[in-house]
């Protein structure tokens, strides 16, 4: 499953949230990814800015309360995601949040990395029975130990991300490792969060085997927000898509080394035959310095057999660039 984040990239227009819907429904994404504020049910006027980006908002509150969309916009955007052939996925951050999730009718969870604690709100996301994907950002395995089990207790479909909550992410940062061992830990799906800016660190992880990728993006890099740093664009988009796409079919074609028979009508074309270099007259006995490879194969003794000529002797003339046979040399 390929996702698109938004988070908070339409800066709280409802109209730019659906434009990006719109945008990203031809990039081959499978799904778009918003998060369901509602400032009084998960806020208040304590909570500070993760980075003072806002000018407009005195408070991470108020931003929170000017990101808010209603119940009835929700279920707009659902919709209209429905029509487009993508599904839409949201990250609550309250109680309130996924019981108007629920209203709204998404098919999944994703739990971002701040919420992986929060057993009072995964309790009433996994009383939904719908499938839970984890972000493993800000967790030690302890804490991760902790969550997997509360949530497999309940029999929701898990899955699990390698995330680095940094905005943006270094390549140092992006913990491909973790990879292999979440899936060596907790045998079940394992995906890649992405937040470097860039396409490399998900194309990386496919090759890893994620078998789920989530990474923001933007309309334009220069745009006003506070995840604009750590996402991709439109364009950047559909090219990654490709190259997941392309790597993941990679990954389940291996190619058998010995199985060559496709290529034998390449080989018989590419491969060469031996020749003559210079003008030779019969009784000439062949030295390595008399001799060329030529295409193609079958014309002449196989290049690769070269060895076996040095130091017999023609029968015959042959002419410069002549191919050279065994009917040609003595016994």
């Amino acid at each position: 499953m390929i996702i698109a984040e938004i988070a908070q990239a339409h800066d709280g227009s409802l109209g730019t949230a659906h434009a990006y819907l719109e945008a990203l429904a031809n990039t081959g994404v499978d799904a778009v990814k918003f998060q369901t504020h509602i400032a009084e049910a998960e806020s208040s006027q304590f909570e500070p800015f993760r980075i003072k980006f806002s000018k407009q908002d005195a408070t991470r509150y108020a931003y929170w309360k000017r990101m808010e969309f209603s119940l009835d916009q929700w279920k707009e955007l659902n919709a209209h995601a429905a029509e487009l052939g993508i599904e839409l996925i949201s990250s609550p951050f309250s109680n309130l949040a996924v019981e108007w999730l629920e209203q709204v009718g998404v098919k999944r969870y994703k739990i971002g990395s701040g919420e992986v604690s929060n057993l009072l709100m995964l309790e009433k996301i996994a009383q939904t029975g719908k499938p839970i994907i984890l972000s493993s950002g800000m967790s030690s395995w302890e804490e991760m130990d902790q969550t997997v089990s509360f949530l497999q207790s309940y029999g929701n479909p898990l899955s699990i991300m390698q995330c680095t909550t940094a905005y943006p992410t270094s390549p140092e940062q992006w913990g491909l490792n973790v990879i292999a061992e979440l899936k060596t830990r907790y045998q079940i799906p394992v995906g890649f969060s992405d937040h470097s800016g860039d396409i490399y660190s998900c194309l990386a992880a496919a090759t890893l085997g994620a078998e789920l990728f989530e990474f923001h993006v933007v309309f334009d890099k220069r745009q006003f927000g506070p995840d604009t740093a750590a996402s991709i664009t439109i364009d950047e988009t559909e090219k990654l898509v490709k190259g997941i796409k392309a790597i993941q079919a990679a990954m389940t074609n291996p190619v058998v080394k010995d199985n060559i028979e496709p290529y034998s009508e390449l080989k018989q074309i590419f491969e060469k035959s031996l020749a003559v270099n210079k003008d030779l007259n019969a009784g000439h006995e062949i030295s390595l310095s008399d001799l060329e490879s030529k295409k193609p194969k079958g014309y002449g003794i196989p290049a690769h057999q070269f060895k076996e000529i040095l130091g017999k002797k023609l029968n015959r003339n042959l002419n410069q660039w002549d191919f050279l046979n065994w009917k040609d040399l003595n016994e």
